[in-house]
């Protein structure tokens, strides 16, 4: 069994552990340190503002187009709508206010009551727009988690602008201030953004890392770039190294280049299919321009003849234009780039000018011969008529140019209002999902996987495909778990948990730290009655991903099912982490106590009632519970990690030096007892002792910023300034205050400023 949270929530642990390296440090005047949220980046790429130096001109043209503006910080410059308006919502009977604020953007929902008072009133900061405004706004919160969701409300620019609900919102059950901005939603909305080590995993939870971009840069249709900032200021740099450096897309095969494109401006539908997977040995931001998008991506659409060729939606550019006969008849020629330059965006009679001469480049001699024969006005603004202005299917308060592009404008009015389409069971499509992109795949097993899974993944063939994936894993037996994950997931959605539930299994066996997996299985041991795993999974999951709101919700409904039995021992030791949760430690004590009095031989009540003893400066009380614990389980480090946090409080340093020892033999990948025992020997002003186990904590966790200052700290102690300031450097860009300030302080004691 699983031990339960107290211990094993990363969290939770970092708050006591930064507490017993106080007692440790602090004995003997060191600074005790606490830990940044985690980050990852690749170190390929420069800060956007680099390209400037040398490309001012495309610079600021680009930074004017709707890419470069596609998502920043509110501000007085760039606010274009009214704000203090108040929106009514019919279908929610909601009312929604944009306002400012001290300086601020909040967006606030209300509702009246019977007797004309406002009732149900939520009201988020604004931290973000995405969207240039040229169709759009959307507005986001960042919240104490680094997650960010979309406010309902949003801001249309047809009309002369005007407030109407995002998409999907039009609604009375909708999400409201709970839809989270996904990795796939960032993807083509912003440049890529830093995020925590191992979400780049499949379905991890979408959390951000400071500082995020602020709108689509250079290198998302460049690649990283800097190398190339870097020779380009070398002296002696050859011309063609510093070419070589950078991706010129113009310079790329037709594929390649349309390819740099299509990774945002393809979708074959916004509504469930699925349009498109990502592959899983890729992470969300893994593809770099010139490199096969299929590497990354496989796009998909309903098959032909179902009803469904013609739909017209709000990224479907490139869709669109891949149906038109001079696209078809081009062999390639016709792309993004013939009537578009990325860099520059003309507007006005310029612009008419301009999209008027793209098509004339192929139609001249055709146009003209029309003109004489009197089959064609020379009027200009050829796109008002073979690729007018149409409204969306799935974005219904906006207007997009149709490329498609078609000998004459269609009939009706095509800027029609429409109201909001919702699929659900009723009307969702049902049937076979067919490869879109790229229109031939070779035939590997891993490629034969991906299209089986494509049947299933948002139900839309499950009569066909279930069959077809299970076909697909008996012949293949594919490693990564994600497939099984699929299966299982087609088993439940038709009904059949039983099914699933050794699919689930697999998946997890395969992938024990596979937080969605593990989710997915607790919950389908839970509906199927099997409490006590359920519970042994969900907490697997939360050890694992602590802040994963998703598991805490799952692990409740648990435990709710397990307390309709008063002879489970597992439901009070869960009761007791809730009182303690929330401060309530005699009535925690007695939870715990209960459960060892139902099952005297429960480790995990006993452990954490021995974190409770030794929170309160009962040291011999947590001394006897963690005794018996290890005693009953003495291969267990997180045990042993948290009795040495008890010996620590109680100033025993020996004996917690020899419990974190202990630890790391049974587990050396547990980065909070490396940290820990770094703490210890600094504490002993052991800086060589401490140096290896500082290592492995930064190794492990390369997001941390405690472990960076311990190390830079270390390093520094050492005589190694120069090994120490890399550390101490990436500790002082971290967005926790007291680590911030910590390392801010032994950069300036070492000469190094900030």
């Amino acid at each position: 069994m699983a031990h339960d949270m107290i211990r094993r929530i990363p969290r939770a642990i970092q708050r006591r552990s930064r507490g017993l390296a106080a007692v440790l440090l602090g004995a003997l005047g060191v600074a005790a340190y606490t830990a940044p949220m985690p980050g990852s980046g690749d170190p390929g790429y420069a800060e956007p503002e680099t390209c400037a130096a040398c490309h001012r001109n495309i610079w600021e043209t680009y930074r004017q187009t709707g890419m470069g503006r596609s998502f920043y910080r509110p501000s007085a410059a760039n606010t274009v709508e009214n704000r203090n308006d108040t929106f009514y919502h019919k279908p929610s009977d909601s009312y929604f206010t944009m306002l400012r604020r001290n300086g601020k953007s909040y967006q606030r929902r209300h509702q009246i009551d019977s007797d004309g008072r406002q009732i149900n009133v939520m009201e988020k900061q604004i931290d973000f727009i995405m969207g240039s405004g040229n169709h759009a706004r959307a507005y986001l919160h960042r919240t104490a988690r680094n997650t960010l969701v979309e406010l309902p409300l949003g801001w249309y620019a047809e009309k002369g602008g005007y407030w109407a609900m995002n998409p999907g919102y039009d609604r009375p059950d909708h999400q409201g201030f709970r839809r989270k901005i996904t990795y796939d939603c960032m993807f083509c909305h912003n440049g890529y953004p830093k995020i925590p080590a191992g979400h780049d995993r499949p379905f991890a939870e979408p959390v951000y890392v400071d500082p995020l971009p602020e709108g689509i840069d250079c290198q998302r249709c460049h690649g990283p770039g800097r190398k190339h900032a870097q020779l380009a200021k070398t002296a002696g740099a050859r011309l063609d190294d510093i070419r070589r450096a950078i991706v010129n897309p113009s310079r790329l095969s037709a594929e390649r280049r349309e390819e740099v494109c299509i990774q945002c401006h393809l979708e074959t539908t916004s509504f469930p299919l699925p349009n498109s997977i990502q592959r899983y040995d890729r992470g969300p931001f893994a593809y770099r321009p010139g490199e096969p998008l299929s590497a990354s991506w496989l796009f998909f659409d309903h098959a032909p003849n179902t009803g469904r060729d013609d739909k017209f939606e709000i990224v479907n550019a490139v869709y669109r234009l891949r149906r038109s006969k001079c696209f078809l008849e081009s062999n390639g020629v016709l792309q993004c780039t013939s009537c578009h330059n990325p860099h520059d965006v003309p507007r006005g009679a310029e612009a008419t000018r301009h999209y008027d001469a793209a098509c004339r480049r192929c139609h001249a001699s055709g146009f003209d011969r029309a003109v004489a024969a009197g089959k064609h006005t020379r009027a200009a603004g050829c796109a008002d008529c073979h690729m007018p202005k149409r409204r969306t299917e799935d974005v219904v308060h906006s207007a997009a140019t149709d490329h498609y592009i078609q000998r004459g404008k269609p009939e009706g009015d095509l800027l029609a209002e429409r109201a909001e389409r919702h699929e659900t069971g009723n009307n969702a499509y049902r049937g076979e999902v067919v490869l879109y992109y790229p229109e031939k795949l070779p035939l590997t097993p891993e490629n034969n996987l991906y299209l089986a899974l494509a049947q299933v993944v948002e139900k839309s063939n499950l009569s066909g495909g279930i069959s077809r994936l299970a076909e697909a894993i008996e012949r293949h037996a594919p490693e990564r778990a994600e497939f099984y994950l699929g299966l299982a997931e087609a088993w439940r959605n038709s009904g059949q948990l039983a099914k699933a539930l050794p699919l689930y299994r697999e998946a997890v066996r395969r992938d024990p730290k596979f937080v969605f997996g593990l989710q997915k299985l607790g919950s389908a041991l839970r509906r199927s009655g099997e409490l006590v795993e359920a519970a042994d999974v969900l907490k697997r999951a939360a050890a694992v991903a602590a802040n994963d709101a998703s598991t805490w919700h799952e692990l409740g409904l648990t435990y709710r099912a397990q307390a309709l039995d008063p002879d489970m021992p597992e439901p009070h030791s869960n009761l007791g982490i809730i009182w303690l949760a929330g401060g309530e430690q005699a009535r925690a004590a007695a939870a715990f106590r209960e459960a060892i009095r139902i099952q005297p031989d429960y480790v995990d009540a006993h452990n954490n009632l021995g974190n409770l003893l030794s929170g309160t400066g009962d040291f011999q009380q947590a001394r006897y519970h963690f005794e018996i614990a290890l005693r009953l389980r003495p291969e267990d480090a997180a045990t042993r990690y948290n009795f040495a946090m008890a010996l620590g409080r109680a100033r025993h340093f020996d004996e917690a030096q020899q419990q974190l020892e202990a630890s790391l033999r049974v587990d050396p990948e547990l980065a909070d007892a490396h940290q820990l025992l770094a703490d210890l020997f600094m504490a002993k002003r052991q800086a060589q002792a401490a140096l290896p186990h500082y290592r492995e904590a930064v190794r492990i966790q390369p997001e941390s910023g405690r472990a960076h200052l311990g190390l830079g700290s270390a390093l520094a102690m050492t005589g190694d300034i120069t090994g120490a300031l890399p550390h101490l450097k990436r500790a002082a860009s971290g967005s926790d205050a007291a680590v911030r300030e910590g390392a801010a302080q032994m950069l300036r004691q070492l000469g190094a400023g900030r």
